[in-house]
């Protein structure tokens, strides 16, 4: 059965075509744009008219693939600016026009959920294994435990573009400003740590374009490379050691990286300090002393869904 998958979060609006089955997935196209729809929401409490023009535009093109490509069947999920959002259903109505589908505005557990589902479909599932696989968005940033399935997940209101709106005024950011950003993850993963045992964590396995921007670095990679991104397991030293570079890189040095979306270089900072934080509490709380980074995520647990 072919499929599309289309994830569309505070930043980026992602697809993926592919070929799925017996719970394998042949990719077909897998692109991304980042449009930025959560642009000014943590403020506002709405969608900018641009941030909404950029975003259909961009489904329009992604409707234009789809039929290009045979979809039989498609899922499009919305994530924490759309939750965020009053207007929200100017979106929705847009995305439904143009697709033929109802667009679904998830709640952050089952965002967990399909991710720890994409993460762990090319990790493999082991019961011995208890991994907590972190999501981290824009706007939200997922945390899901889990040993082949779920067994618990949190979903925390921090994200590379929120923080940034909300603390990254200056370039490079300040030591305070790092600092808000800081007080902030910690303060949500306290929170988190109630329901998401930390401590239980063999594994922690990262995804989405933060994590896989971080683990490029830390890699110093010629260009942008998935293939070699997907997988690569480094030490938690090196992932902090990469982590606070870009923090406190001058915006115009981050432009200039190989390995840097030209949509990513103002959130960089700020996710890498969200990144940051979750690492060291995870291995203060484990024990652990290496990261895994995936290339597979929600987008992936998305694709999986449609052919249930």
């Amino acid at each position: 059965m072919r499929v599309a998958a289309f994830d569309c979060g505070t930043n980026s609006l992602r697809l993926l075509i592919a070929d799925a089955q017996d719970g394998a997935l042949t990719d077909v196209v897998r692109t991304l744009e980042l449009v930025r729809l959560g642009q000014g929401v943590d403020r506002t409490g709405r969608f900018a008219d641009d941030a909404l023009a950029r975003t259909l535009e961009t489904t329009q093109r992604y409707a234009d693939l789809c039929r290009e490509h045979g979809v039989e069947r498609m899922r499009f999920v919305a994530t924490s600016a759309t939750r965020d959002a009053a207007n929200r259903d100017e979106f929705l109505n847009g995305v439904r026009d143009i697709l033929g589908v109802t667009p679904e505005v998830i709640s952050g557990g089952e965002e967990a959920a399909l991710s720890f589902r994409g993460a762990v479909s090319v990790l493999g599932s082991d019961a011995e294994t208890e991994r907590l696989v972190v999501d981290l968005g824009g706007g939200s940033t997922e945390l899901v435990l889990g040993d082949g399935t779920p067994m618990s997940s949190f979903s925390m209101d921090v994200g590379c573009v929120r923080l940034t709106e909300r603390h990254l005024h200056f370039d490079p950011p300040t030591q305070a400003q790092r600092a808000a950003v800081r007080a902030d993850v910690n303060a949500a993963l306290d929170e988190a740590a109630a329901v998401v045992d930390l401590s239980r964590a063999s594994e922690l396995v990262g995804v989405a374009g933060t994590v896989t921007t971080v683990t490029a670095h830390a890699l110093q990679l010629p260009r942008y490379q998935p293939e070699v991104i997907n997988g690569t397991r480094l030490s938690v030293e090196r992932v902090l050691e990469a982590c606070a570079d870009l923090a406190s890189m001058p915006r115009e040095q981050r432009a200039a990286l190989p390995y840097m979306h030209p949509g990513r270089v103002d959130v960089i900072a700020s996710g890498a300090l969200v990144w940051s934080v979750i690492v060291g509490r995870v291995r203060d709380a484990s024990g652990i002393d290496t990261v895994v980074t995936s290339e597979h995520d929600i987008l992936d647990g998305t694709a999986l869904s449609l052919a249930d």
